[in-house]
Formats: C-alpha cells, sequence, structure tokens
C-alpha cells in the first residue's frame, strides 16, 4: 500500500489482513448498525479512492466501527454529503470513509436560544426547523448541501461573520469521536456552561483530522422582523476601500459588509442591514450618506447570497487580511490571472477581510500558482495576511501547488494532532503535511 499507489487512486491489495479488516468492520455493530460496503471512484477523497466505506446508523454504530479500524490500524476520513470531500490535500492514505449523514437529530431549546444537532443534519433543514420557532443560526449557506458537520469541520461562515462572529464562536458544545472510537464531550445544552469552549475551536475548521464530529451544540439568535440591502458599484478597489471603510465606521451596524466583484466587471459593495423595520429607513439613510453613489435598495436576499465565487471544480482561493490588504490582495490577485488570460471572481467579508476568489478549472496549473504567489507576495508583512487554497482542481493538484503556505503556529498543530490522533490515521494529510 504504497503512497505513490494510493495517490493514484488504486485500491489497495486485498490480502489476508484487508480481508480481516473488512470482516471486522462488516461486524462491527451487530444488527444493521453500519453498512460496510467496498469503495468505488466515486468515493474518492482527493483523488486517494478508499478501500472501504461505512455508514454507521447511529453515534453508537461509529464509535464502533471506528474502535475496529483502530484494532486493524486503519486511516479514517469522514464524510458527509460530500460536497467538501476533495478540499484541502488528498490524504496520505484512506482506508475507510466514514459516512456521518445517519449522525442527525435537532435537540431545539427554544426558550435558552440553543439547539443541538447532529452532524448529518444539512444545514439547510437545520435553518427551516429553528426559523418555524422565530429563530436562527447566524451563519449563512456558504455552500449548497452542506451537513452541520462539515461545515464546522471546515470552519465556513459566511456574511453575517462580521455581527454575529464566525462559526466557531457559535458553537458552545460538540461531541466527538476519538481515533479509537471513544466519545469526547464539551459544553452543554446551555449557553451558561462553557466547559470545553477550546474542544470546541479545535475541531473547528480542523477538516477531520483530530476527531469525528458526532453533534454540535449551537448558540441562536432571534430571526430578525426585516432587513434592507443596499448594493453600489465601486469605480475601482480604492473607492471600495474608501467606501467601505466608512460604513465600517458609520453606527449602522450593519450584519454584513461584502464584496462582489465578478470575473469581469466593477467590484460591488453590498450592506446588510437588519432589525426593526421602523428604524431600516434612517439606518439606509445613513449608509447611503457615506457613499458618493445613490445605492440599490432590496427588502431580500438574492439567490446565491454568501456563496462562494465561481463554479463547482474551480480552484478556490481564500484570502484573510486586515480588509484595506485583502482588497488590494484581491485586486492583484485579478491582475495576476488577466495577465495570464485567467478571470477570478472575489468574493467574501470586507468587514472581517475574509475573501474567496475563484479560478476557472480549466486553468493552467502553473498560472494558478503564480497567481496564489502574486497574492501572497501583496499580503507579505500584513499582520494575520495569509492565502490559502482550500480546493484545487485536480490538475493544479497533481502539479503539487502549496495549498497553505506558511501557517504561523505550525507546530503546535502538529502536537496537538500528535495529542489527539497520535497514529495519525484520521484524514491524515489533508489539513497540511503532519496532520
Amino acid at each position: 500500500m504504497g503512497e505513490t499507489t494510493r495517490a493514484q487512486g488504486a485500491v489497495p491489495p486485498r490480502g489476508g489482513a484487508a480481508e480481516a479488516a473488512g470482516r471486522a468492520l462488516a461486524g462491527a455493530a451487530p444488527d444493521g448498525g453500519a453498512a460496510v460496503r467496498p469503495g468505488t471512484p466515486a468515493d474518492a477523497v482527493g483523488g486517494v479512492r478508499p478501500a472501504y466505506v461505512a455508514a454507521p446508523a447511529d453515534p453508537a454504530a461509529a464509535a464502533a466501527v471506528l474502535a475496529v479500524a483502530a484494532e486493524h490500524a486503519l486511516t479514517v476520513v469522514p464524510r458527509g454529503n460530500g460536497t467538501k470531500i476533495d478540499w484541502g490535500g488528498p490524504p496520505r492514505d484512506c482506508d475507510l470513509v466514514l459516512e456521518t449523514t445517519s449522525l442527525t437529530g435537532i435537540e431545539h431549546a427554544v426558550g435558552d436560544l440553543v439547539v443541538r444537532a447532529g452532524a448529518g443534519v444539512p444545514v439547510a433543514d437545520l435553518q427551516a426547523a429553528l426559523g418555524s420557532a422565530g429563530q436562527r443560526l447566524a451563519v449563512d449557506t456558504v455552500v449548497p448541501g452542506s451537513t452541520v458537520g462539515g461545515m464546522v469541520a471546515t470552519g465556513l461562515s459566511g456574511p453575517r461573520r462580521i455581527l454575529h462572529g464566525p462559526v466557531r464562536d457559535l458553537v458552545i458544545g460538540m461531541t466527538v469521536l476519538r481515533a479509537d472510537g471513544v466519545a469526547a464531550r464539551s459544553g452543554g445544552a446551555v449557553v451558561k456552561n462553557v466547559a470545553g469552549y477550546d474542544l470546541g475551536k479545535l475541531h473547528t475548521g480542523a477538516y477531520g483530522t483530530l476527531g469525528v464530529i458526532v453533534s454540535v451544540t449551537f448558540r441562536l439568535h432571534p430571526v430578525p422582523p426585516a432587513l434592507r440591502l443596499l448594493r453600489a458599484a465601486a469605480p475601482g478597489p480604492e473607492a471600495l476601500r474608501e467606501w467601505a471603510a466608512a460604513v465600517l465606521h458609520s453606527p449602522t451596524a450593519p450584519s454584513a459588509v461584502e464584496l462582489d466583484w465578478p470575473p469581469e466587471g466593477d467590484p460591488e459593495l453590498a450592506v446588510l442591514l437588519e432589525g426593526a423595520a421602523a428604524g431600516l429607513d434612517a439606518r439606509g439613510a445613513a449608509v447611503a450618506a457615506v457613499l458618493p453613489e445613490p445605492p440599490h435598495h432590496a427588502d431580500a436576499l438574492p439567490p446565491g447570497w454568501g456563496e462562494l465565487p465561481g463554479a463547482p471544480g474551480d480552484t478556490l482561493l481564500r484570502v484573510v487580511a486586515p480588509p484595506p490588504e485583502a482588497v488590494r490582495a484581491a485586486a492583484v490577485l485579478r491582475d495576476a490571472g488577466r495577465a495570464r488570460g485567467i478571470l477570478a471572481a472575489v468574493r467574501g467579508s470586507l468587514g472581517t477581510g475574509v475573501l474567496h476568489a475563484a479560478v476557472p478549472a480549466d486553468a493552467p496549473p502553473e498560472a494558478v500558482a503564480a497567481v496564489v504567489a502574486a497574492a501572497r507576495a501583496a499580503l507579505a508583512g500584513a499582520p494575520g495576511g495569509a492565502v490559502t487554497v482550500p480546493h484545487a482542481a485536480p490538475p493544479v493538484r497533481a502539479a503539487g501547488l502549496d495549498l497553505w503556505g506558511e501557517v504561523p503556529g505550525a507546530a503546535l498543530m502538529r502536537a496537538i494532532k500528535d495529542r489527539f490522533d497520535p497514529g495519525h490515521r484520521l484524514s491524515p494529510g489533508r489539513l497540511m503535511e503532519g496532520i
């Protein structure tokens, strides 16, 4: 089972040890507790095809499967709906894909503004259930079809992060399974119980490298009675920076201050206001007063609000920096792409300096590498500045593009991996080398 063979997508040899592992997995959770089947090309994770796929019916069955996997030293990659299964680096090995779609259930404490949701619950279903009670999880849909576990494992947060914080700040409890199948829990069912808060932070954005998320408890917010969306096209990045700064320093308390920069055309500023209908006119007028151009008003969000730019399969770049530097990096990125015949779309939060850029999937790998290098150079020295590549198109991935760049605290992250997963069997290599 050499690394080169596995990375090319071949199924590992089916010797006696492999057959024994398969039989043990099939018997891990008797009475139909976990369906086990051979992996197929459609189950590949970053181009690496697993030997087996297990679909446990509940957390107990998932724990039993992980315990058997530990006994046979199998590498394991969790998977929800698979909307982001090709994100991150390809795993060093993938003996078993563990499906979490049956780990469902929603426990909504309406009076406490708290919900506990299974990792396999689709985020859209969770929001619909909460909305019927006039509440919401203040996280926009970034990737349609995502499950709770997938959203948390990749740490995705949408436009409203400027007001309510990223998804990790909304997590107040979590249940995860360790690599050996033992359950670990943090937090509780009420906001005041913050025990284990750091555990939730560690697993948020960890790409399943530290444990398998079983359920997450979130802090909720009431659904605002009304909203107002103001949009204005800026003549260029410099104007965009000035407009965004003016809005952010105004007393309007926006829920989102977004950039939408299509592949061709001027960048657009979008400001979302939420709250009592009686106050939206005054707040909207205050936003309009700091913009040199009259903005377009709408009382509903457009289709695709908060979603990532580009099309499925595109190479996706994540730019993080103080807002002015983030806009500059986006402009440099687009210019570098245009010079090589690449038209990149950029979208994201100007209020927090977290942007995403989509490079067409058919862009030459060497051109994509040049665009990434240009953006990283533009952020050199910027506090907290970073350009990562959450998803690389297969040719770009095969060319060996550095997905993560220089990562501050990488040694500490590897030490945490050693502590949580000493055998390095959970999603090995998806986050970065050694993790």
